[in-house]
């Protein structure tokens, strides 16, 4: 064997990518699950595995041993689950209904932490302890010399929790689940929570909920929409929610809306579970919904077809991942090249408080594109903090629309039932702020 004098740290700091792992532990004690599910290898082992693949983790194989007692009865059962990704771990104590379960998952070339908790969710639903004690570590993370790093939450069993960035985030509590899984694209919950109702999640992060969506659509739609002066077709990518389109019908001239969502699972569970969002907006004889690749619809298919719009709603998710080129300048230039004249795009841009770089660069990529950039930014409950949106054209300028204006044409359009939009609200929206101002330009 040949010794290398080498520090840790050292190693640690040179190699280019650095380890990275989420570890879930969880103490469960008097499972109401049958006691034979406890003692049962072959049961158990398909339970983990099963859950395993379902979340979207690899598993490379799996041994499980089943202890016997003085008699020769089935007593409990240990085992592991090998993963590419790294491994789960579970032993069970059917005289006491106890149960412990560990999953690691390593974060090398991608982000498994929702992966590791929805396996981790699902094996706990499925034993379905009275009490549960449980730990979220966030493993190989070394604070630089002499700052002290981030120390992982600790798990919270009925708490939802999403970050905003690396050090701060936001949580409300769970309720019910009432549907999960793995789609083509991404992983999705739905639940019944106390304080907002109906909470439709993506990759651990909250798209929308019932009591509180209209702060958040009414908003993204009606102020570029009542700056147009009659808008009659719009385009909305992503959007499967149905939520921005119910806020498009609501304008009179409103004759088209082409919602290109990439996931049909979105529209399925909207359909299924979110009909408070979206007021069977989904269903209407305007609507035509391509399920498909937005960037393509974009860049290819709609050019193809001459198409043109008064609107083009970015109703997506963050900007990262598979929606990350649904943000960049060459994508602006492709919506531009869509809108008809008079036309604009709308957008939410993040948290100024907790993704100030995001905001700047999105903002400084819609200036290289359109002549008129207005960010404007309000509170979103379920998001947790203030959040900015941005309407870009090269003619169509919302800020310039006094509240008496905006109050008028809202009258004249016949635009009722607005839980949140007004004209003192459409001004208010547009004024920054001094740090805002510098952070933006």
């Amino acid at each position: 064997m040949v010794h290398v004098n080498i520090s840790p740290f050292k190693f640690w700091r040179d190699i280019e990518r650095p380890m990275n792992g989420l570890h879930l532990i969880a103490d469960l004690y008097r499972c109401g699950t049958t006691a034979a599910a406890l003692t049962e290898r072959e049961a158990l082992e398909t339970l983990c595995v099963t859950q395993c693949r379902e979340a979207g983790l690899t598993p490379l194989g799996s041994y499980f041993y089943q202890f016997r007692d003085e008699s020769g009865a089935a007593a409990g059962v240990t085992g592991t689950v090998v993963l590419a990704e790294s491994h789960l771990a579970i032993h069970t104590w059917p005289e006491s209904g106890g149960v412990t379960l560990d999953v690691y998952v390593c974060n090398f070339s991608r982000d498994n932490g929702d992966r590791a908790r929805m396996v981790y969710r699902a094996v706990i639903d499925a034993l379905r302890p009275a009490e549960i004690v449980g730990h979220e570590v966030v493993r190989g993370r070394l604070p630089e010399k002499g700052v002290a790093g981030p120390m992982p939450l600790p798990a919270v069993e009925g708490v939802i929790f999403e970050q905003l960035n690396d050090n701060a985030g936001y949580f409300t509590r769970g309720g019910k689940l009432i549907e999960k899984g793995r789609s083509r694209y991404q992983e999705y919950e739905v639940w019944e929570t106390p304080q907002f109702g109906r909470l439709f999640r993506l990759d651990g992060c909250f798209m929308t909920s019932e009591r509180d969506e209209f702060h958040y659509h009414e908003n993204l739609i009606q102020v570029p929409c009542i700056a147009h002066p009659a808008p009659a077709r719009a385009l909305i990518l992503g959007g499967g929610d149905g939520g921005s389109a119910e806020e498009l019908l609501k304008q009179p001239a409103m004759a088209k809306i082409v919602i290109a969502e990439l996931d049909e699972k979105v529209i399925e569970i909207a359909r299924e579970h979110l009909q408070a969002v979206h007021r069977g907006a989904l269903d209407d004889p305007r609507i035509e919904l391509r399920i498909g690749d937005g960037f393509r619809y974009v860049m290819e298919e709609a050019p193809a077809a001459a198409e043109r719009f008064d609107l083009i709603v970015l109703d997506l998710t963050d900007p990262v991942g598979p929606a990350e080129a649904l943000y960049s300048e060459d994508f602006f230039r492709g919506c531009r090249a869509l809108l008809a004249p008079g036309g604009a795009i709308s957008l939410h841009i993040g948290s100024p408080a907790f993704q100030p770089e995001r905001l700047r660069t999105l903002v400084a990529r819609l200036r290289d594109v359109f002549a008129i950039v207005r960010p404007y930014f309000l509170y979103v409950p379920l998001y947790g903090t203030l959040w900015g949106f941005a309407t870009a054209s090269d003619t169509l300028d919302p800020a310039a629309l006094s509240a008496a204006e905006v109050d008028r044409r809202l009258a004249e359009r016949r635009i009722g039932a607005l839980q949140h939009y007004n004209g003192a609200v459409h001004c208010a929206q547009f004024a920054l702020p001094n740090h805002l101002r510098t952070l933006l330009g």
